[in-house]
């Protein structure tokens, strides 16, 4: 631990990407907001991933253009060049992300563990917090905490001290989701519904089409539930959801590529349960306090599940470590992805229907 002799006057986070794990650095961030509250934070972030964080109160953003190469380290070194930081978080092992905290003028730049500093981390860094292992990447994070030797409430989902994930949400993106989650006139919420978020950016990571589609039908069958499908611009995700419309005998109602960042927190805040396999919008939910039924074989939820709501993930990565590596989940390094054909299709309709009846049972 290296707590230091008085808070910092301003401190960088560096977390360029992604969706799922700029929401993992939110708590983090809230933590030191509170221990620090005259301390002037920076995050440095990707524009896609600016575009949601950015509405967290009180915190400056730099953001890069990943795809700009060197010219856009260029540009940030040009407009660092009058800085100068207490501290960094260097929170990303990539070697983009240690380019970036390479131009970063910090007295401090805090980085992980040798053994966890993938990609020459450790080269860019003059400070490491705690060895662990076999974290899920939200208590990875809070590691930095510790290490500064800042106080924060335990991490246990069932706790009601558990860490503050709320963003504020502008109004245009409030009237969005209650335009289609409307007042339930049975009770204060609106009426019941399932989001079906398809897609992550790993094709390998997603479940079948006709097999979400029968999931949809269950929820308007048996629970009344209205059905939403969300989701990016890109083609994979136009043709992901066409294709489930198509196998849907029951109405759905299609959001893909219609909204912003800020309107699908709000949808996801109005939503009574997500279904997505492992993306973005899984800890987007998690930030709005929306259960999650998480479908996991290509990655393992316990380390990138969404946090609150591992209890009802589809568990399916020890079943792909079985038949695709011949491994278990303990043989396997803790960062293995099984991305490969096959390992979604072990998730079956069923267990996702019984797992989407338990969680509607457990909330009258």
């Amino acid at each position: 631990m290296m707590p230091l002799k008085a808070p910092p006057e301003n401190v960088c986070i560096l977390r360029l990407s992604a969706i799922g794990d700029t929401c993992h650095v939110v708590p983090l961030l809230r933590v030191l907001q509170r221990a620090w509250p005259a301390t002037r934070f920076t995050w440095i972030i990707g524009r896609i991933e600016a575009r949601l964080m950015g509405l967290l109160p009180g915190v400056e953003f730099i953001t890069v253009d990943k795809r700009a190469g060197f010219k856009g380290l260029q540009a940030l070194r040009h407009r660092l060049s009058t800085r100068h930081f207490d501290l960094l978080l260097h929170l990303q092992l990539s070697l983009r992300a240690s380019a970036v905290a390479a131009l970063v003028p910090a007295r401090v730049k805090l980085g992980f563990d040798r053994e966890r500093a993938r990609e020459l981390q450790w080269l860019f860094t003059n400070a490491r917090i705690a060895p662990r292992q076999r974290e899920h990447v939200l208590e990875s994070f809070m590691g930095f905490a510790d290490a500064l030797g800042v106080p924060r409430p335990a991490l246990d989902p069932a706790s009601s001290a558990e860490p503050d994930w709320q963003l504020p949400l502008p109004v245009d993106a409030l009237d969005y989701a209650r335009s289609l989650v409307p007042e339930d006139p049975r009770s204060n919420a609106g009426i019941r519904t399932l989001v079906i978020s398809p897609c992550s950016s790993h094709p390998l990571r997603n479940w079948l089409p006709e097999r979400y589609a029968a999931v949809a039908s269950h929820a308007v069958r048996r629970h009344g539930m209205r059905v939403i499908l969300a989701g990016g611009p890109a083609a994979l995700e136009r043709s992901m959801a066409d294709a489930i419309r198509s196998a849907c005998p029951s109405p759905v109602i299609d959001q893909v590529g219609k909204d912003t960042l800020p309107q699908l927190l709000a949808l996801l805040a109005r939503a009574t349960v997500l279904l997505s396999p492992d993306s973005g919008p899984a800890h987007m939910a998690t930030l709005a306090g929306t259960p999650v039924i998480g479908l996991y074989a290509a990655t393992n939820p316990a380390r990138s599940g969404p946090y609150l709501s591992r209890q009802w993930c589809i568990d399916a990565y020890p079943r792909a470590a079985a038949s695709l590596l011949g491994s278990t989940p303990e043989r396997l390094p803790w960062t293995t992805k099984i991305e490969r054909p096959g390992a979604m299709e072990l998730i079956t309709v069923d267990e996702v229907c019984a797992r989407l009846d338990a969680l509607i049972a457990s909330r009258p």
